[in-house]
């Protein structure tokens, strides 16, 4: 069975895909085993060959490419890569509207004052942020992605950032606090 998606990608990150003299699409289509088409349209059309041994790729594949279409760096959205990583995209259009002002107002209480907000999410979830657009995407791993999660849902419902660096604290004890059992399972 062959894998066969089509992807539509904002302009401005057509060339971000491809990079220099195709060096992120070629990485891209050698870790995943696939075929990337990229039109000057922003049509990038992804198809695995049938009998391909792990069909999984071709989705990490997928979701690679729209994680730099939605503002990640390649480096950044390699990272997808690992099989407990996953990308999640939040439109802004479908929780706040579509009025521009709420788009722009949520989006800014996201990133903070000189970037302060997405960089503490960041630190203390271990996942990447990118406002791009109309949409927050995170990449990350579970729990982290949750909480992450959380506390943009927290923002964009208004709650104060004091409120949301506070319950972010409680998030990373519980992540360590997890760590911590994950390890004493593992001694026994």
């Amino acid at each position: 069975m062959a894998f066969k998606d089509i992807i539509r990608v904002p302009q401005d990150r057509i060339g971000v895909i491809v990079g220099r003299n195709g060096k992120v699409r070629k990485r891209i289509e050698e870790l995943t085993n696939v075929k990337l088409d990229i039109d000057s349209e922003g049509i990038v059309t992804i198809s695995s060959p049938s009998g391909t041994e792990d069909p999984i790729l071709a989705w990490k594949a997928r979701d690679i490419v729209r994680a730099i279409a939605r503002g990640f760096s390649p480096k950044n959205a390699m990272t997808l890569i690992d099989e407990d990583a996953m990308l999640l995209v939040i439109s802004l259009r479908d929780v706040v509207g579509t009025s521009p002002n709420q788009i722009k107002r949520v989006a800014g209480r996201i990133i903070g004052e000189n970037g302060r907000t997405r960089r503490v999410i960041e630190q203390v979830t271990e996942t990447k942020l990118a406002v791009y657009g109309r949409t927050i995407s995170i990449i990350g791993m579970n729990p982290g992605l949750d909480y992450a999660r959380r506390a943009i849902d927290m923002l964009i419902a208004g709650a104060p950032h004091s409120a949301v660096y506070a319950r972010l604290e409680n998030m990373r004890r519980d992540m360590n606090r997890q760590r911590a059992e994950l390890w004493e399972e593992t001694d026994l």
